[in-house]
């Protein structure tokens, strides 16, 4: 089986293997004094956890945007954040929302380093005429501030 590798450097390496113990529903594979990694089988994913004290994290102010699941059903966006709030993970859903062409159901995360992860499906795709097309996607939105997860879009 082919799968994608995602290695992240983390500052906290047990909060980090919590966190995506509970966003994966799976128990790592092997995990060693400063790493971690973990065989999920849904969605195929290879993820290590590198531990590194000076990490800035994976927030929007570096190069990397958000992390995201795709999934086949809204039902499967409804079972996951009823499961990340049962793990007491803050989770901010999102039903309907259009954006970067497509119309999609939503549940944002934030791993401990300041990561963004949406687990999302597509609904329908929105014309290119309809937009948005510029720099208002996949960028802060001070709406989401007063959630208690960090300020990043709810687009993409």
């Amino acid at each position: 089986m082919s799968r994608v590798q995602l290695a992240l450097n983390v500052v906290d390496l047990d909060a980090s293997i919590d966190f995506y113990s509970k966003l994966f529903d799976s128990a790592p594979a092997k995990v060693r004094p400063g790493y971690a990694n973990f065989a999920i089988s849904d969605p195929p994913l290879k993820l290590v956890l590198v531990e590194n004290a000076t990490a800035r994290g994976a927030s929007t102010e570096g190069a990397l945007n958000h992390l995201g699941v795709e999934v086949q059903t809204p039902q499967e966006v409804s079972t996951a954040s009823a499961r990340l709030a049962r793990h007491g993970l803050d989770a901010v859903d999102e039903c309907g929302t259009a954006c970067c062409y497509a119309v999609q159901d939503k549940v944002w995360v934030q791993d401990p380093d300041g990561a963004p992860w949406e687990l999302y499906t597509v609904l329908a795709d929105v014309p290119e005429d309809s937009g948005p097309g510029d720099d208002s996607c996949c960028v802060a939105d001070p709406a989401m501030a007063e959630t208690g997860v960090d300020t990043w879009s709810s687009c993409c």
